[in-house]
């Protein structure tokens, strides 16, 4: 199914729930600030874990063959 246009949160409300009352309303909340300020950022933390990874002798890793 194709839409015309995106729906606003109001008229999605109206569809779900049949109407409008006068003890909902929509609030917008402003992002969240950091709590304190973070050595690294995730994007970064996760290429480095990546890089870690891909640097690991894959003999090392090797499991000793059963005896």
């Amino acid at each position: 199914m194709r839409r015309l246009r995106p729906l606003s949160e109001a008229e999605c409300y109206a569809r779900c729930y049949g109407g409008w009352d006068d003890k909902v309303r929509i609030v917008r909340l402003e992002p969240r600030r950091a709590r304190h300020e973070l050595a690294i950022e995730g994007e970064a933390l996760r290429v480095q874990f990546e890089e870690l990874l891909d640097s690991r002798d894959p003999h090392a890793l090797a499991e000793p063959e059963a005896a």
